[in-house]
Formats: C-alpha cells, sequence, structure tokens
C-alpha cells in the first residue's frame, strides 16, 4: 500500500511538472540546486562547456550539470530563456545579433560585442561575458605551399589568379543571402573560375589533396593546422565577426556572486590558434571533450594568478 501511495505522489509530481511547463530533472534551471551547462553538439562547444564546468566545479563547491547537443543557438537561447540551462558556453557575436536580437549584420568586432552585451542585459535579463579570445568566423584557405609561391596573405591577393582557381565551399553559403557569395562578389569584385558545392567537412581534405585551390573554411576547425591550411585574411572585412563568449543568467549571477568573477578569468584566455589545436584534439585524434578541457586547464593551473 505504501509503495502504491508512492507511486501515485511521483506520478502526480511529474504530471504536474509536465503540465505547468516546468523543466524536469536533466534540465536544471538556476532555481535547481545545480547549475546547468549548455552546449550544441560541436566539439568546440563541447570543450568549452566542460572548461566552464570545471572552472565552477574547481572554484566553488557548486554542482555543475551538462546539457548537451542543443541543436543551435536559437536553441541554447531558448533553454536559456525558459531557465532550462543557466550558462551557455558558446555564443557567437554574429550568430546572435542575427537570429536571437533579429538586427544586420555589424562588421566591426568591438561594435558586435558591445551590442550584445547591451542588448543581452536589457532584452533578457543575461550577461554576455567578454571573448574568450577566439572568433570563429568563416575564413578562404589555401594551402601553406601555394600561399608561399604566390605570396599570398589576404583574400584581394587571389584577384589576379582568380580565373583558374577551384573554389570548394558548402552549398548553403553559395546560396546565402548577405555574407554568401553573391555578396562576397559584389564586395570583392571578382568571381572564382570554378566553385563546387560540398559538405564542410570534406573541404579540409580538398585542399590538401590539390583538388580545391581555395576553400571556404571555419577559422577554429583543426583541421586547418592538422592539413598544414594557410587562412587569408579577410582584408575587406566582408563576414561579420563571430567571436565566442559564453553566456549567463542573471538570476544565477545574483544567487552565486563569486561565479561572475570566476567566468570572466576565461576572457581573452584563447586565441583562435588555440582553439584550433583543442579542436584537433577532440576531432583528430579522437579525444573526449571533457579530457580536453581538463588538460588545457591544468596546463594553465585554471588561471589561478588571474
Amino acid at each position: 500500500m505504501i509503495k502504491m501511495k508512492s507511486f501515485l505522489m511521483a506520478f502526480i509530481v511529474l504530471l504536474s511538472a509536465i503540465l505547468s511547463g516546468c523543466s524536469l530533472p536533466g534540465l536544471a534551471g538556476a532555481g535547481k540546486n545545480s547549475i546547468a551547462v549548455g552546449t550544441m553538439g560541436t566539439s568546440e562547444s563541447q570543450i568549452m562547456g566542460n572548461v566552464v564546468r570545471l572552472m565552477i566545479e574547481h572554484y566553488t563547491d557548486a554542482k555543475v550539470e551538462m546539457v548537451n547537443n542543443l541543436g543551435s543557438s536559437i536553441v541554447q537561447h531558448q533553454a536559456m530563456m525558459n531557465g532550462d540551462v543557466d550558462i551557455t558556453a558558446t555564443r557567437y557575436t554574429g550568430t546572435d545579433l542575427a537570429g536571437a536580437l533579429g538586427m544586420e549584420p555589424v562588421k566591426d568586432p568591438k561594435e558586435a560585442l558591445e551590442i550584445v552585451q547591451r542588448e543581452f542585459e536589457k532584452q533578457f535579463d543575461q550577461t554576455w561575458f567578454d571573448s574568450y579570445g577566439f572568433a570563429n568566423s568563416y575564413a578562404f584557405t589555401v594551402k601553406k605551399e601555394m600561399a608561399e609561391k604566390e605570396n599570398l596573405e589576404t583574400v584581394s591577393d587571389l584577384e589576379p589568379l582568380v580565373d583558374d582557381l577551384k573554389l570548394g565551399v558548402d552549398n548553403a553559403w553559395l546560396k546565402r543571402k548577405g555574407d554568401g557569395y553573391e555578396g562576397f562578389v559584389k564586395e570583392y569584385g571578382f568571381e572564382f573560375g570554378k566553385t563546387f558545392p560540398m559538405q564542410i567537412g570534406l573541404v579540409y581534405q580538398a585542399a590538401a589533396d590539390g583538388k580545391m585551390d581555395v576553400v571556404l573554411a571555419y577559422t577554429t576547425d583543426g583541421r586547418i593546422k592538422a592539413f598544414d591550411l594557410k587562412v587569408l585574411e579577410d582584408d575587406k572585412h566582408f563576414f561579420p565577426p563571430y567571436d565566442t563568449s559564453l553566456v549567463a543568467r542573471n538570476d544565477l549571477l545574483e544567487k552565486h556572486p563569486e561565479l561572475r568573477g570566476i567566468l570572466q578569468k576565461l576572457s581573452g584566455k584563447i586565441s583562435t590558434e588555440k582553439m584550433q589545436e583543442l579542436n584537433y584534439e577532440a576531432d583528430g585524434k579522437m579525444k573526449e571533450p571533457a579530457i580536453v578541457a581538463e588538460e588545457f586547464l591544468k596546463e594553465n593551473n585554471y588561471f589561478e594568478e588571474e
């Protein structure tokens, strides 16, 4: 009889949570006894999510739960708004300017960061921290051997060669409005001889094998270093900035005021080149993101001198 009553009570609690729209265990919001850190499915997001988790666990006695594989920045944002997660570990200025804020792209990185910091505070009662120090942006990339031979440093340096060059890009970018191929041609004033749409994960190998002369990559992808590729400077600042930061709910920071200083220790500490290395540890060497994060923090003594 007691077991039956316990079962009924548990069922009632579960049903009440569902009907009221409250979060269930596993998505621990700020009202719970643990801190929930949300990440997307990429190695980068999961590495940084574990960096955030380990920093909190190193400096406090708080319990931290990971909420992994949130499908997109919009899903992350909704989880924050619902209180299902307290911190999202990888938010990108250019992405959230267009997505969460519905604003036009901003080319200046400092201005973009100032806008998202101001608007997230005002509209969502959330704190957008200063950048980790890296940006995961689009970038035109070539083999280092080709860059040295043709003296290539910037995207504009490609113009004299462009008629004979094969460009490999993901199909979505070719059709993308604003910062897609059409906008690129308008900004830089030239087109590539041939363009080849392909999956983004294949472009690095295609460049390394010489099947493509130029590929559009992501600046923090570890395969850039692994395949000895060179990122060309976007000298006309065509692509919006995608500086990366963590975002925290203000009710969490009010409940745990020590977290602000702890998390701020990460600001400016990870360069784009370092993030490439960390991503390659996960994607190339197949290390668990949690292990990559732990090794990185131990190497830097959890930034205790900061």
